[in-house]
């Protein structure tokens, strides 16, 4: 229920009267209520959109808005929210047709005061107890969604991500999303929309680099007629469609100085501009932002703004790459072959073990997207149900080993020549595994990742 600050329940109060107006809310301000006037119809439509009362108190006969019209504008803001109407010129046919379509109550003018407030206090214990049931309702799906949707995966550094996942997710705060193509991203953003308390909402996603900067725009933050050529009509942009749920912003580091600008306005001042358009509009939607670029090193080039980082960088997740959680890779292949073969119709294949050891000694550039592709290949060039070593890609069956340190000698080196070759032979001496690399340098796992990309050797 919203309330005030002292726990007093919103009450607006409408009519056309206003000394019935002041009186009224003398009363309830008096009986431990916070009242809210609105003199007509007109003006009490409004403030239901602004304000989200807890329960409306309504005059019915009222020029231009009747109070049946505000009762109808009530529900479809909030079916919980209780309508109260009050008529000095009441029928049985008027009070059944009230009740019919939905007021709490149908009470006659003029009524004593001790009559008002009691039923208003049963008004604000119905809310309550409807919004407590909704919450419920909502908190058990949320429950069961997060047994069934959980990312796969039971790695000490997998599990440690989910566990901030899930501790981020119910607030409203802006998630940045780093790590390398095809770890993920995507999956762990929706992973938070599902046990956020948008989780009824729509989750939305684009790709911030698929698209030309005019046509990212429009499609980000719509456009009005006649902005451009080709806009024959006004469009509400992805933030707009994304309301009351959640919006991702995948590969945020390609997007130019332009747009990167109006993204930052958006998380300032929670509002859009279409393309073309001169006025603001809100939005009520929740943006997680993800990247496969350093953008701290972007900042140092000029490419990407230092607020807008800022603003997205309020929860940061690193992501680490499937070499360095490798002990997944047989919980994510059983997964994968299992929802091939349910979409096939058929039971599902499974690995020999020379075909799992490739897989486990295989470096995974691309990821477990890389993962997946090979598992799909593998299924179907699979007549049985064992896959063995010859379905794999030639890549993974023989892979090139991975050169950590270049031996040739540097004469006078640099500071940084120094720190490359002691980050290159600890990774050499930790198999290229850069969670334990980073623990040993006692640094985190997404500042050694910013320094190899800064060295030129992400791989």
């Amino acid at each position: 229920m919203t309330e005030r600050s002292n726990g007093a329940p919103n009450v607006l109060i409408i009519d056309d009267e206003a000394g019935i107006l002041d009186t009224l809310r003398i009363l309830l301000k008096n009986e431990g209520f916070t009242p809210h006037v609105a003199l007509g119809g007109k003006q009490g439509l409004d403030q239901i959109e602004s304000l989200s009362p807890d329960i409306v108190l309504s005059d019915v006969r009222m020029p231009s808005v009747s109070g049946l019209e505000v009762l109808a504008a009530a529900r479809r803001r909030d079916p919980d929210t209780p309508v109260i109407l009050m008529t000095a010129q009441a029928t049985l046919q008027s009070a059944m047709q009230a009740v019919n379509e939905g007021a709490f109550y149908y009470i006659q003018k003029p009524f004593r005061n001790d009559e008002l407030v009691a039923i208003l206090r049963r008004a604000a214990e119905h809310r309550r107890l409807r919004v407590e049931n909704t919450s419920l309702k909502q908190e058990i799906r949320r429950r069961d969604k997060h047994v069934g949707s959980r990312p796969i995966g039971n790695s000490r550094n997998w599990l440690d991500i989910l566990r901030l996942a899930e501790t981020v997710a119910p607030t409203e705060s802006t998630v940045l999303i780093q790590g390398e193509s095809g770890t993920g991203k995507e999956v762990v953003a929706r992973y938070i929309h599902e046990l956020s308390l948008r989780t009824e909402g729509a989750f939305l996603s684009i790709n911030c680099g698929a698209l030309p900067e005019s046509l990212l725009e429009s499609e980000l933050f719509g456009h009005v007629k006649g902005s451009f050529t080709g806009a024959v009509k006004d469009k509400s942009g992805l933030f707009t469609a994304a309301a009351k749920g959640t919006f991702f912003l995948d590969e945020i580091g390609e997007t130019t100085p332009a747009t990167q600008v109006k993204l930052l306005r958006v998380l300032q001042h929670r509002e859009v501009i279409p393309v073309g358009a001169t006025e603001a509009q809100p939005i009520d939607t929740r943006l997680l932002a993800a990247t496969n670029r350093d953008l701290e090193e972007e900042i140092r080039r000029g490419i990407f703004r230092r607020d807008l980082y800022y603003r997205l960088n309020v929860i940061a997740i690193y992501l680490p790459p499937l070499r360095e959680r490798r002990d997944d890779i047989p919980l994510l292949a059983g997964a994968f072959l299992e929802r091939a073969g349910t979409q096939r119709g058929e039971t599902p294949k499974h690995l020999s073990e020379p075909a799992l050891d490739a897989m486990m000694n295989y470096a995974w550039p691309g990821n477990v997207r890389e993962l997946e592709n090979a598992l799909e290949r593998a299924v179907i060039l699979t007549p049985g149900e064992l896959i063995d070593l010859d379905a794999l890609p030639d890549r993974v069956m023989q892979p090139e080993a991975i050169k950590l340190v270049d031996e040739r000698p540097v004469r006078n080196p640099t500071l940084e020549t120094i720190e490359r070759a002691n980050i290159m032979w600890l990774l050499q001496s930790e198999a290229g595994n850069k969670t334990r690399a980073a623990e040993t340098l006692g640094i985190d796992p997404s500042t050694l990742h910013r320094k190899l990309s800064r060295f030129g050797a992400e791989a």
